[in-house]
This record gives C-alpha cells, structure tokens and sequence, in this order.
C-alpha cells in the first residue's frame, strides 16, 4: 500500500478497527475514510453503495462486524447471521464494484469445524460440523471469504481474508454476560476485588483450550498480510500456543489481584474443547505475534480501569 493511498477502515471503532487504525498510523499511513455506524449502517446496501462509489477507496480493511460470547451467540442466532452476512456482503461487493485494489476480510477461527485436528490448519475449513454455539456467526464469516476467493476466481480481484484467534485488548467489550471470556473475566476479578467477595463462580469446567491474540498484534499482522500477501486461501492469525480456561482464569485474577476461592459451574456450556489455530504459513510469510499473556492481560485491565463505557456495556 502506498503511504497516501485512501483506505477505508470498516468498523473503526470497535476492538480491532480502532487497533488496525493505529497500526496504520504508526506506519505512516494518513489518508484514511472512516464512518461511524451513525454515518453509515453498513445493513443498508443503499448506503453502502453511495459511499463507495463517492469516496472509492484504494484499501479496505473490513474489520465490522456483530460479535459477542456464547450466551449472545446463542441468544440471537438470527441476529448474527444476518447483520453480518450482510454488511460483509454490502462492503466486499461494492468495494468490487468501485474498483478497490485490495480488501481484507477479516474472520474468526470458530469458522473451523468443532473436532478439527489441533493445530487447525487452513485447508481443514468445511470439512465437518461447526461448533453449535456459534454457528450462526460461522457462517456469515465462511460465506464472507468464500465471497472474496469467488471474486478473485471470477474477477481477478486481490481480495484476502485473515482468521483471528481470540481476541483482547484496549476498546474490548467488558459486558458481564455478553462478551467474551477473557474480559468477561477482567470485569468480574475487578468487581469481586472492589466488593471483597470470598469466592467468584466461573462458567463451564474450565478445562477447554483456548489461544488468545493481543489485539494490537493482530492490527500489525494485518497491516502485514495486505503488503505481503495475495491468495484464495484464508491465513490463520494466532499465537500457536494455548492454555485451559482455568489456567487463563487464574493469571487474569493474578494480574488483577483477586486472592478468593474459584468455583465451577459444569452446569454453563463450556464450548468447543479445543481451538488452536496453525500459524505456521504466518510464519513462513515472516511474521510472528510479539506480545505474550500475561503482559497483554495487564495492558488489557489498565484499559478496563480506564474505559468510562465498561459499566454499561
């Protein structure tokens, strides 16, 4: 990408938007588009169309999307699908249609079958079932990149897709029940600290594995596969290594301090068993995650302490 070349960042302000945005930033990239969800509700293909065909951007890194945990998940299965099948749909077409040089797609590793093989490659992507809890959100995301591989067949477009880990990091989502699990976790230690609770019960048995990405390392990877990379084939974003939910909830009450028992409910679903993603043709195109757990964790609670939306969510 070249230094004043237009890029559209979709979703700019969620999580991984705003990360992407300052990764661009710091790389000196300066002519950015960017609206708000106000400005403009990427459901609408109406909308979608007349921004792309006023402001025609040279990138697009379409990082929107609906996202939440399994109870939100299972909550709105219909929600999910269709708010994202299609403003993914409305976003990769018209970006077609307007001539865009590059866009990425960015997924979710849950797009992978529920019993893959661990480390799960990219070649394991509709080769069995998908996770119940998520499925809905799985399939919006598959039929995004699926979308990007058939244009670039079709059209000769350079339309790639990345599929993140799990996610955290500044701007996260801290909602008590409808987030995920590690802010979910930040919120519920630091509220326990702050009240003086003796004990705090988690969900599920705390015996899956689960990898988590720092979300900034995700924005770089990214930044990264736009210059460096061109294919129909999606790229797993990941750090390879991988712990239980009860190791990762134990670490996240180290850092914030909480020293109370830790009970389990095995009555709350737990989710996939397992899922580490392969990261082995990312490090092969040269790039490698840089921050680990633990100094994530901490960067991730000093946003929390300092997010004045945490409350509400």
């Amino acid at each position: 990408m070249e230094k004043d070349a237009k890029i559209y960042v979709a979703g700019h302000r969620g999580m991984v938007g705003s990360a992407i945005l300052r990764e661009l930033k710091k790389e000196g990239y300066h002519n950015f588009v960017l609206r708000t969800h106000k400005e403009l509700n990427l459901c609408r293909q109406d909308e979608v169309e007349k921004f792309f065909a006023e402001e025609k951007p040279d990138y697009v890194f379409l990082a929107a999307a609906k996202v939440g945990g399994i109870v939100a998940n299972q909550e709105a299965l219909a929600d999910f699908m269709y708010d994202n099948m299609m403003l993914e749909m409305n976003v990769i077409h018209s970006a077609w249609q307007n001539g865009c040089r590059k866009l990425l797609f960015l997924g979710s590793s849950c797009i992978y079958p529920r019993m893959a093989s661990q480390p799960m490659p990219e070649s394991c992507l509709l080769t069995s079932e998908l996770e119940k809890t998520n499925e809905a959100y799985a399939l919006a995301k598959i039929s995004g990149l699926k979308y990007c591989e058939f244009l670039n067949r079709q059209y000769g477009t350079d339309y790639i897709s990345a599929m993140p880990t799990n996610l955290y990091g500044p701007n996260d989502n801290y909602h008590p029940t409808h987030s995920h699990v590690l802010p979910a976790l930040i919120r519920r230690f630091h509220e326990a600290k702050e009240a003086g609770l003796a004990e705090v019960t988690c969900w599920g048995t705390g015996t899956p594995l689960r990898e988590f990405l720092y979300v900034d390392d995700l924005a770089e990877a990214c930044v990264f596969l736009m210059n460096n990379y061109s294919g129909n084939e999606t790229v797993n974003v990941g750090t390879g290594k991988e712990l239980t939910i009860k190791e990762l909830t134990e670490l996240v009450a180290k850092v914030i301090g909480y020293t109370g028992e830790i009970k389990w409910d095995p009555s709350k679903p737990d989710g996939t068993p397992r899922k580490l993603l392969d990261v082995s043709k990312l490090e092969k195109l040269g790039w490698k995650y840089h921050t680990e757990l633990e100094d994530g964790i901490r960067l991730a609670y000093e946003d929390f302490l300092n997010n004045p939306m945490r409350a509400e969510r």
